[in-house]
């Protein structure tokens, strides 16, 4: 499985970005698709998990705000940031796993940067 992770950029405070994670066949059918975060001089964190059978988890700090999906095709995996804050500039990763949204993930994309800012 490859994962390609899309959608960085540069966007003021309270705007919106979407990331796309495009996986290299229908594998979300059966797979979690994760995402994760760094910060320059953090540690990596887990952002947004949605499992296979469509249940959903956020860490706190992103809960109202994010929202992680998939396509039907089952191929692309999306995270939806609104209201962006400075604090979530960082590094996105999108990971996939049988597993569910583990670190350890076996699947993971290149990152994309996503920087908030005025």
């Amino acid at each position: 499985v490859q994962l390609q992770a899309s959608g960085g950029g540069l966007v003021q405070p309270g705007g919106s970005l979407r990331l796309s994670c495009a996986a290299s066949g229908s594998v979300l059918d059966y797979y979690a698709i994760g995402w994760f975060r760094q910060a320059p001089g953090k540690e990596r964190e887990g952002v947004a998990c949605r499992l296979a059978d469509g249940s959903t988890y956020y860490v706190d700090s992103v809960k109202g705000r994010f929202t992680v999906d998939r396509n039907v095709a089952g191929n692309t995996g999306y995270l939806q940031m609104n209201s962006l804050k400075s604090e979530d500039t960082a590094v996105y990763y999108c990971t996939s796993d049988h597993r569910g949204c583990t670190p350890d993930a076996d699947y993971w994309g290149k990152g994309t940067q996503v920087t908030v800012s005025n």
